[in-house]
């Protein structure tokens, strides 16, 4: 046996040629390993030819001087990969590949993208939230209670029903939106939930995007294979859509990225535009609960009671991103056949998370979080604008704040979005572009800034700062 590093050759004749390779054994991974991996890399780079022989088990071990089994073993895993090949009472020999495996790999070697990093301290990121305020003592009790052997099986496909049916409860007496839980299905988060659409609608349909909008509904939609179509957004939120179109989505309760609450005017003009066009209205009513200024106006389920409407809703705002749960209300029209395109599919969220917030909802704690969360988010949003006023001149103007967890901030025309965010970066602070919002371009230089995950002295310290960077530059 070798117990240190060693270098051996095999020689084998064939003809008019003498085949030399070298094996290096190291401690660190058993022998049989080791040649394995030698003949491999050989094989791919073409030092060893198709068809060509092997040397004998025995005759390659007493060359190694490593057992015959070693050697058996390496053959026997290079045969079930398929670089070798065996002939009865002949040997093996080496597989022939059409493939230029060495050359295949040499595409495949990417250059580092090399990037400037910079040490974030504040992050005003609109998917963050407040997780000190979760009941993470609440919800532990719940999941000690519904982590049993009973519940480690997957869940039905549309969901638990006992969720379902708390979600349709919800609903109701929040959003005024009447359903039944046949209605409601469970989904791992707004992609996820508008695939299965994407799916069921097929890809000829044309779905009518706001511009600006969600950018990831609409790389969900392009990835799915829709046709996309930009629909222009007023001060009053998305406007009619004068293309034909079969499916609009929207969010009127907080319009992402710019923030205008839609009045109920303009929802009667959309649903009007929906019945006659006989279109369907995809109404994602994320941060629906979180209204800073006057009355909830109603969602347009509510108004449309699930005629044409198809209701988005999500639990990553409310409670916490990680979560995954989100869920869509279908008019009753579509359940049966929604049902029939997807039997076959199987549950993408955890089963003891819908039976956890399931309870956490029937036991009224859901209603007391968002209680106490309006509270904090309501202080946090009144923060961040009186640190915005104290800080900054009227050039910088907000727009959006009387809902959501973000505003959006517009920059003087001497300030361009990204030369405002690589500043806000060099000084620590993260902002997120608003452009990327836009399928076709935007004229104006603004930026999103989410504050729900930062604290009241974060908010002040950050605002302060990012005004030193900002004005000072705009000034100069």
């Amino acid at each position: 046996m070798i117990d240190r590093t060693n270098f051996q050759k095999i020689h084998r004749t064939r003809r008019c040629n003498v085949l030399e390779l070298s094996i290096s054994f190291t401690g660190d991974t058993s022998k049989y390993v080791q040649i394995y991996e030698e003949l491999k890399q050989a094989i791919l780079k073409k030092q060893l030819l198709a068809h060509e022989q092997l040397p004998s088990k025995r005759n390659l071990a007493k060359t190694l001087d490593v057992s015959v089994h070693t050697i058996k073993e390496a053959y026997e895993q290079l045969l079930a990969e398929g670089y070798i090949y065996s002939k009865e009472r002949s040997g093996y020999f080496i597989a022939p590949f059409e493939f230029e495996w060495g050359q295949q790999q040499k595409q495949h070697i990417s250059t580092a993208i090399t990037s400037t990093t910079y040490n974030i301290k504040f992050d005003f990121n609109n998917g963050h939230v407040d997780k000190e305020a979760f009941p993470l003592s609440i919800w532990h009790k719940l999941l000690k209670k519904h982590f049993n052997v009973d519940n480690l099986t997957t869940s039905p496909w549309q969901g638990e029903s006992i969720l379902r049916t708390e979600i349709a409860r919800y609903v109701e007496r929040s959003r005024g939106v009447t359903c039944e839980a046949s209605q409601v299905f469970v989904y791992s988060g707004t992609q996820n939930q508008l695939q299965a659409l994407c799916h069921f609608f097929g890809q000829k349909s044309h779905v009518g995007l706001e511009e600006p909008g969600f950018k990831r509904v609409r790389a969900t939609l392009q990835q799915c294979g829709l046709t996309t179509l930009a629909i222009p957004v007023d001060n009053l939120g998305v406007t009619i859509p004068k293309e034909s179109i079969h499916m609009l989505y929207t969010t009127p309760a907080h319009q992402f990225p710019l923030g205008m609450v839609m009045p109920v005017e303009r929802r009667a003009e959309l649903l009007q535009w929906a019945t006659s066009e006989k279109a369907y209205i995809i109404e994602d009513d994320y941060d629906s609960e979180f209204r800073y200024k006057g009355l909830p106006i109603p969602s347009l389920a509510k108004m449309d009671q699930l005629q044409r409407v198809i209701y988005f809703g999500t639990f990553s705002k409310t409670l916490i991103p990680s979560m995954r749960i989100s869920y869509i209300i279908l008019p009753k029209s579509l359940v049966e056949a929604f049902m029939l395109f997807n039997q076959e599919q199987k549950s993408v969220v955890s089963k003891i998370d819908q039976l956890v917030l399931a309870d956490f909802i029937a036991q009224g704690f859901f209603d007391k979080h968002l209680a106490k969360m309006r509270t904090i988010y309501r202080k946090k949003q009144q923060a961040l604008l009186a640190a915005i006023n104290a800080n900054f001149s009227k050039e910088f103007e907000v727009i959006g704040e009387n809902s959501g967890l973000h505003i959006v901030m517009k920059l003087p025309k001497g300030l361009a979005e990204q030369e405002a965010i690589k500043l806000a970066e060099e000084a620590g602070i993260k902002v997120y572009p608003c452009s990327t919002s836009y399928q076709h371009g935007s004229k104006h230089a603004n930026v999103i800034m989410g504050y729900g995950g930062l604290t009241l002295e974060q908010i002040n310290e950050a605002i302060a700062l990012l005004a030193t960077v900002w004005q000072s530059y705009t000034t100069a």
